[in-house]
């Protein structure tokens, strides 16, 4: 018996925190957009009799992006401390950092100004009403910000739980008398051609194997080829002449990552809706092309008259890979279903790069 390739060891997600990355860039980009936006208010609302300066909104900028700075690098160092903490006391640690830093940066920015003599800072202000002064406004924007990153946060979670809803449901779709079905022609192989029954075992050991993986499981484009070939090998051994396959896939990188179970559901439901119902069967066509930017699958079908057909051909599985594809790639991928005379097609369209 040939050796199997040993199957993925399951990772333990990390238990999830209301904490984002602070390291990140974007979490970076975001913090600056929103100190600018406070220089800017701050700078209108102190100047109600002119015109604020250029001059005045360019030091009071300069400040701003620098806390926001100092604020990412000291929650950025601090979280895995953080993370260890329960969610209030890490909550009300990270608002407390972002309170000190904010009043240490204050009072080393308003002595280097005094020393130097720079004059960014108005003469008559006194050192302990400007850092009174900066603490309070960070207390209400820094409260703000961890609550926006909160709200984010949350929303981000509930996407991955539906997101796993998603992946529960394409696990279930394996249907019982597939199963039902593929060990009796596996038992009745046993004796007559105990290879077959052996290259069938193993095949419908992967199928399960994929389907019963983790819902962020993710393999490559080969690996999703041979899954789709295992199944159809199975259905030829219970259709007989009634299912012929046709491959052109040469063309298509087979080292490209992807999200698991994405070519199977369409291939099974090119035998399900399409052949199985034909008392003549047919032709499943797989195609794969590549233009150095995305691939493009498509899987074609016979189609049965509509008398005929069992159900919605754009059920669960078509509209479950649509929102795995959204949910990875975007508006980078898409699902294609076209429904034509005589034939019904399925066109993936992926990226070649995430």
């Amino acid at each position: 018996m040939p050796e199997r390739a040993p199957a993925r060891t399951a990772v333990i997600d990390p238990p999830h925190h209301w904490l984002p990355n602070f390291c990140s860039w974007p979490v970076l980009f975001a913090l600056v957009v929103i100190g600018e936006l406070v220089a800017l208010v701050v700078v209108l609302a102190a100047s109600d009799a002119s015109i604020p300066s250029w001059q005045t909104f360019g030091t009071a900028s300069l400040f701003v992006q620098w806390l926001a700075v100092v604020w990412t690098v000291t929650l950025c160092k601090a979280r895995p401390l953080l993370l260890r903490l329960a969610p209030w006391m890490g909550e009300f640690a990270a608002y407390t950092l972002m309170l000190v830093t904010t009043a240490a940066a204050s009072w080393v920015v308003f002595a280097i100004d005094r020393n130097l003599d720079l004059g960014f800072i108005d003469a008559g202000a006194d050192q302990w009403r400007f850092v009174l002064r900066n603490s309070v406004i960070c207390g209400l924007i820094g409260g703000a910000v961890l609550r926006y990153f909160y709200v984010q946060e949350q929303w981000r979670e509930r996407v991955h739980a539906e997101e796993r809803a998603r992946f529960d449901a394409l696990q279930a779709r394996i249907r019982p008398h597939f199963l039902f079905n593929s060990m009796n022609v596996i038992a009745s192989l046993i004796r007559a051609r105990p290879a077959q029954a052996e290259t069938a075992v193993e095949d419908l050991a992967d199928l399960f194997r994929a389907a019963l993986g983790r819902e962020d499981a993710r393999g490559t484009l080969g690996e999703e080829l041979d899954l789709a070939r295992g199944y159809l090998r199975i259905e030829q051994l219970r259709l007989g002449e009634r299912l012929r396959v046709e491959w052109r896939v040469d063309e298509l990188p087979r080292d490209l990552e992807l999200p698991s179970l994405l070519l199977q559901p369409l291939v099974e439901n090119a035998v399900y809706h399409g052949i199985q119902p034909l008392p003549e069967g047919g032709v499943v066509e797989v195609d794969g092309s590549s233009d150095g930017v995305t691939i493009e699958i498509r899987v074609r079908n016979p189609c049965p008259p509509p008398a005929a057909r069992r159900g919605n051909r754009n059920g669960v599985a078509l509209n479950n890979i649509r929102s795995r594809l959204a949910l990875h790639y975007g508006e980078r991928a898409a699902l294609l279903a076209e429904d034509q005379i005589g034939a019904f097609e399925c066109r993936l369209r992926i990226p070649l790069q995430r």
